[in-house]
């Protein structure tokens, strides 16, 4: 989304060890735990993938341009934690040679497994760490109720804000967490200034490892890709899935049974819109989308999978088909950190994937709120668009959710959907005491709905019941800012 821009920030790195490998080096290694190779493991270059074979050894001609070998890791297996949140899942390459990788048993039955899902720290300065280190707060406690299981989070990406100098500070930060946290990288990640999209994900490499990977847990498995690409024009991007990307995907999908549950993790969304909509040549409508998602989304025709990404900091359920559902997380950081909701209304937050088997469900938690907090609703005269209406801001809704509305306890019916802004975040946006960017304005949002009451008088209350049965209450209040 919006850039932050620091006066005389120029970042240039190299994506790959380019330097280190000749055509036809050898790489070759072991998977291996507690001394016993572990057969069937998938490794890769980032260009070839291979598996490993019954004593836990493989070998394969390296790509020149590869500055990693990972594993992806197997279902009841870890890989070491470093940091208190960075699994090591991959070994820097120096040259053609030997990269051996040991493992360790999952304490727990990974095939209940529980996801946290974060996006758009977005960190500007040392002191953004102090609000987000309250967030992980939120996040570790409601964590403990999960306690008997494997518990693992995905960072989807703009970490900082153009201020890679940061990321140490947020490493430090996030180790509190003491569970592993696989990141993606997002556009304000990127190395800019370079002159290609290949120098752009050097420093955050340095950082956390691979741009795209895989890994598994469970029935499901998980992959992370980079749909940045810097077109290589001053901090310009667009979204885009490269044929390199491409390629390593097959191979790394040509392990995994048709019909499996596959979550892709990556920034910037694949669509916003269920349908395909006309190309337009504009860099706002480049730099929201991913251009080429068509063909990103039919290598997972045979797959059960869903998508899930940030960068437009609000949440956002899309439903591209019967088995590809795409879920955009709302921002950590709400608005820039000058306030803790995002500017569709959504409360600063992050999303919790519960999975038991093949069976996936979510929810969006808000920070500071009891996991109940699903909606906020608005008694007549908050909207400006229908100043008539009980208006109600459901933000994890998705078409199998049903919004109702009660009057002295008693069902209405069903409200009507809308697209509009949430009253309360068109209030704050027009704050400039807070609010110290000019360009920021809401957001519309689709999982806005109203109703008008047939009695002024009466109490009303907003009900809604998710796709998964649960069913979620609010009365309707006064627009109260701040």
């Amino acid at each position: 989304m919006k850039a932050i821009f620091l006066a005389g920030a120029v970042f240039c790195g190299l994506a790959a060890n380019t330097m280190v490998l000749t055509a036809g080096d050898i790489l070759k290694g072991r998977v291996e735990a507690g001394g016993k190779g572990l057969p069937h493991v998938v490794v890769s270059d980032g260009f070839t993938c291979t598996v490993t074979d019954d004593k836990g050894r493989y070998e394969f001609e390296a790509h020149p341009q590869s500055r990693f070998v990972f594993v992806s890791t197997p279902s009841g297996w870890l890989p070491p934690v470093e940091q208190g949140s960075i699994p090591v899942f991959y070994k820097e390459i120096t040259g053609g040679g030997t990269y051996d990788f040991q493992l360790v048993e999952n304490p727990a039955d990974d095939t209940r497994h529980v996801c946290f899902v974060q996006s758009d720290v977005q960190l500007i300065s040392e002191d953004n760490l102090v609000t987000y280190a309250g967030l992980l707060e939120d996040m570790m406690e409601y964590r403990s109720q999960f306690r008997d299981m494997d518990i693992f989070g995905l960072d989807c990406g703009d970490i900082v804000g153009d201020t890679p100098s940061l990321f140490p500070a947020y490493r430090q930060t996030a180790s509190r967490l003491g569970m592993p946290v696989y990141r993606v990288i997002g556009n304000h990640d990127m190395d800019y200034y370079g002159r290609t999209f290949e120098t752009s994900t050097g420093t955050f490499e340095e950082n956390f490892g691979p741009a795209y990977y895989s890994f598994n847990r469970g029935k499901v498995h998980y992959i992370v890709i980079d749909n940045n690409f810097y077109i290589g024009r001053e901090y310009f991007y667009i979204g885009y899935v490269d044929e390199k990307t491409f390629r390593w995907l097959e191979q790394d999908l040509s392990f995994v049974p048709e019909g499996s549950t596959v979550i892709v993790a990556m920034h910037m969304p694949t669509r916003l819109t269920p349908d395909q909509k006309p190309f337009v040549y504009n860099y706002q409508g480049l730099a929201d989308q991913t251009v080429n998602a068509s063909a990103l989304h039919a290598l997972f025709e045979d797959y059960n999978t869903h998508i899930i990404t940030g960068h437009m900091h609000y949440n956002l359920n899309i439903c591209h088909g019967a088995s590809l559902m795409e879920h955009n997380t709302a921002a950590v950081c709400g608005t820039w950190w000058c306030t803790d909701v995002c500017l569709d209304g959504t409360p600063a937050g992050y999303g919790v994937y519960s999975v038991d088997g093949s069976d996936v469900q979510w929810l969006y938690k808000s920070a500071g709120y009891p996991a109940g907090h699903q909606l906020r609703a608005y008694l007549p005269g908050a909207s400006e668009q229908y100043p008539e209406a009980v208006v109600a801001n459901v933000w994890n809704y998705d078409p199998q959710w049903k919004v109702e509305w009660c009057e002295d306890g008693k069902v209405m019916g069903e409200m009507e959907k809308f697209t509009g802004y949430d009253p309360y975040a068109s209030v704050m946006c027009r704050d400039t005491t807070r609010i110290s960017y000019s360009w920021i304005g809401p957001t519309p949002t689709e999982h806005l709905f109203k109703a008008v009451p047939s009695d002024p008088s009466a109490e009303i209350t907003v009900r809604v019941t998710d796709r998964f049965g649960n069913v979620y209450t609010a009365p309707a209040s006064k627009l109260v800012y701040p």
